[in-house]
C-alpha cells in the first residue's frame, strides 16, 4: 500500500511540475487552441501539451515504483502510440480516418500483448471483436468528452479512482499501480485545467486517458461473485459512454458526421439550459461518482439486487436522455467538411 501511495504522490507532483513547463513550450511553439466563435468560446488562445505532461508523469512515476511486465509494456506502448497520434493531431494535420486507423493499431498492440477481453463462454474471434469495439469506443468517448474546462480529465480521474478501488479489493496489483499513476497525473493536471483553464490536454491527453482507462477496466476481475458484475466497468465508465452514445444518436438524426464538431454534447446542452461551466462540470462529476458507486456496489451484492440496480440505472439514464433531447436548443446548421473536430474550449 505504501508503494501504491508513493506512485500516486510521485505522479501528482511530476504532473504539477510538468504541466507549467508544457504550457510554456506550447506557447513558445504556437501549439494553442484558438477561439472560433462557434464551439470554442474561450476569451484567448489556450495552449495544448497538457496531455504530454500527463503521459510523462504517468510513465516516470510507474518506472520508479513498479516492474514492467509484458502486459504492462503492451499497455504502455499502446498508450504511447495514441498519445503520439493525438500530439500530431493537435497540430491539425490528421483526418478522422487516419486517427481511427492509428487507434486500431494501438488496439492491435494490446491484443498482441494479451491485453483483451476473455470470456470463457465466447469464441476467441468474438472476444477480439468485443475488445476492439470496447477500446475504440472508450478511447473516443474521452476524446468527445473533452469539450469543457476540467470535464474529461476530472471524469477520468473519478473513473480511475473507482477502478482503483476495484483493483485493490480484488488484489490486482498491476492494475492498481497503473491506475494510481494515472489518477495522480490527472489530479496534478486538473490544478491548471479547472475553469478558466490555462492549458488543455488536447487529443494527446484525451486519447491516452481513454486508452488507459479502457484497457485497465477491460482486464480487471469482476465476476468472482456473479456474472452480472461483468457490467461493472460499463457502469463505472458510464458517463463518457452515455455522452458518446447520446452524441452519436443526435448527430445521426441530424445527418451530421459523428467525428465533426457540433453542439450536441450533454455538457453543451446543459450550458444552453443556463448552467455555468463550473456547474456543468460539477454535475458531471456527481454523475460519475453515482455511476461508479453503482458499478462497485453491483460487484458486492447478490445477483438479483445487482440486476435491479442495473435496471434502475438504465432507466435513469434513459430518462435523462429524453429530457436532454427535448431541451430547447439553439438552431443548428449542418457543418461543412471544414468544421473543427471535437475539442476543448467551451467557456
Amino acid at each position: 500500500m505504501f508503494l501504491l501511495a508513493l506512485t500516486f504522490g510521485l505522479a501528482f507532483f511530476l504532473s504539477m511540475y510538468g504541466v507549467p513547463l508544457a504550457r510554456r513550450a506550447a506557447l513558445k511553439y504556437g501549439m494553442v487552441d484558438n477561439p472560433d466563435g462557434r464551439l470554442k468560446h474561450q476569451r484567448e488562445p489556450v495552449p495544448y501539451l497538457g496531455g504530454l505532461a500527463i503521459y510523462l508523469a504517468f510513465l516516470v512515476s510507474l518506472a520508479f515504483t513498479f516492474e514492467f511486465r509484458q502486459d504492462v509494456l503492451g499497455i504502455v506502448l499502446a498508450g504511447t502510440l495514441v498519445m503520439m497520434l493525438g500530439l500530431i493531431d493537435d497540430f491539425g494535420v490528421l483526418s478522422p480516418g487516419t486517427k481511427l486507423a492509428g487507434q486500431f493499431l494501438a488496439v492491435f498492440v494490446l491484443i498482441k500483448s494479451g491485453v483483451m477481453i476473455e470470456i470463457a463462454a465466447l469464441p476467441a474471434w468474438l472476444d477480439i471483436a468485443l475488445t476492439v469495439l470496447w477500446m475504440i469506443g472508450i478511447i473516443n468517448a474521452f476524446n468527445l468528452l473533452d469539450i469543457m474546462d476540467g470535464l474529461s480529465a476530472g471524469v477520468g480521474l473519478i473513473c480511475a479512482a473507482f477502478l482503483l478501488v476495484v483493483a485493490v479489493l480484488k488484489g490486482d496489483t498491476t492494475i492498481a499501480f497503473m491506475l494510481a499513476a494515472l489518477a495522480g497525473s490527472l489530479l496534478g493536471f486538473l490544478r491548471y485545467n479547472f475553469h478558466p483553464a490555462t492549458i488543455y490536454m488536447g487529443d494527446a491527453g484525451a486519447l491516452f486517458v481513454g486508452l488507459m482507462l479502457g484497457a485497465l477496466a477491460m482486464i480487471g476481475r469482476y465476476t468472482d461473485g456473479h456474472r452480472i458484475s461483468l457490467l461493472s466497468p460499463v457502469l463505472i465508465l458510464g458517463v463518457p459512454i452515455f455522452d458518446t452514445l447520446f452524441v452519436m444518436y443526435v448527430r445521426f438524426r441530424r445527418g451530421l458526421p459523428i467525428f465533426l464538431g457540433s453542439p450536441d454534447h450533454v455538457a453543451l446542452r446543459l450550458r444552453q439550459w443556463g448552467l455555468t461551466v463550473s456547474q456543468v462540470v460539477a454535475l458531471s462529476y456527481l454523475g460519475t461518482v453515482l455511476m461508479g458507486s453503482i458499478g462497485v456496489t453491483v460487484m458486492l451484492v447478490q445477483e438479483q439486487v445487482a440486476l435491479i440496480m442495473i435496471g434502475l440505472a438504465g432507466a435513469g439514464l434513459g430518462g435523462v436522455a429524453v429530457v436532454l433531447i427535448r431541451m430547447d436548443a439553439k438552431p443548428r446548421r449542418v457543418f461543412q467538411a471544414t468544421a473543427a473536430p471535437d475539442g476543448p474550449g467551451e467557456a
